[in-house]
């Protein structure tokens, strides 16, 4: 347990230090955009007075590392700065979007996870049998599909030749559970087809592995029901897909943005395109750092959890 507590405080005190470097990505490269903020803000018309007066009010003049300074010190008090008249915090627009790009990789991560074992456990138990040999054809055929063309088949198959869910739009849970999972249903599976096809491979992979060591062998010399042995087996198999979880979750983060976007939801995606659309820096700003350092949280996360499930690397 000490040693457990030890690396997990070395990984939680890396995060200050990996969010200033994202931040500091992030700034750097948005400040090549060719897009003025003053005249954004103010309009094509404006005078270069008014131009001048805005950028001496917001240090858009200073040199790059006072700006820099100036923008670490309004994220530590939380103001990511305003969108583009009309004036909002960019904050409170993350707020309302995040939490539907939440839902979404949630219902395409639990989706993902539960076809990634149970065909990557068939695959194993069937090793070179005919579902094995279905299996890597759809695992193949999965991770070649890219998750915006699987919407776009998904819309015209199950939207527009068979009405059975809308193609597009969003229904907040509150108001009707069955209306938000018809509108989540479609985008859900788009995203988590390419990542349990990914995972599936790697659970596979780990199942047949496991299956040839001795003490499943040894278990099955001495009668034990099948069943038990296959989950003492996935229990251990489990272990490498975990270390490649972080990175899938953080694809899906990403992903649901092009995913939103297809399905017209006012999630993240949104705010992107509107602040790549509108040419709103700071929106486009807040919105890339906020998923940038919710992928690195997702991955720390991740992290403590391989900790906790493999006892070994604890003695690293």
């Amino acid at each position: 347990m000490v040693a457990f507590l030890r690396l997990a405080l070395r990984r939680i005190a890396m995060m200050p230090v990996m969010i200033l470097g994202i931040a500091l990505l992030v700034f750097v490269v948005l400040q090549f955009s060719p897009v003025d903020p003053a005249y954004n803000a103010l309009g094509d018309s404006a005078t270069p007075e008014a131009r001048a007066a805005f950028a001496a009010e917001h240090g858009l003049d200073d040199p790059l590392p006072l700006r820099y300074v100036d923008f670490i010190g309004r994220l530590l008090r939380g103001d990511l700065g305003v969108t583009v008249p009309p004036s909002q915090p960019v904050a409170d627009r993350i707020a309302a979007a995040f939490p539907l790009t939440l839902q979404l990789t949630l219902m395409g991560l639990a989706l993902a996870v539960v076809l990634a074992v149970a065909l990557g456990v068939t695959g194993a138990v069937y090793r070179d049998r005919w579902p094995d040999q279905v299996f890597r054809v759809l695992s193949m055929a999965g991770v070649a599909i890219p998750s915006f063309w699987l919407g776009v088949l998904l819309i015209q198959q199950f939207a527009l030749n068979t009405p059975l869910f809308p193609t597009g739009g969003y229904i907040n849970p509150a108001d009707s559970p069955g209306g938000f999972l018809r509108t989540m249903t479609l985008p859900a599976v788009s995203l988590a087809i390419p990542v349990a096809a990914s995972l599936a491979r790697l659970v596979r992979t780990s199942m047949v592995a496991e299956l040839d060591r001795d003490y499943v062998r040894t278990a099955r010399g001495n009668g034990l029901p099948p069943s038990l042995v296959i989950r003492s087996v996935l229990r251990n198999a489990l272990v490498t897909p975990l270390t490649v979880l972080g990175i899938k979750v953080g694809y899906m983060l990403s992903g649901a943005v092009v995913i939103e976007a297809i399905f017209d939801l006012p999630g993240m995606g949104k705010l992107i395109l509107e602040g790549v659309t509108g040419g709103d820096v700071a929106l486009v700003q807040g919105t890339v750092l906020f998923i940038a350092v919710a992928f690195l949280v997702v991955n720390v996360i991740v992290d403590l959890l391989y900790l906790l499930v493999n006892p070994r690397i604890r003695t690293v």
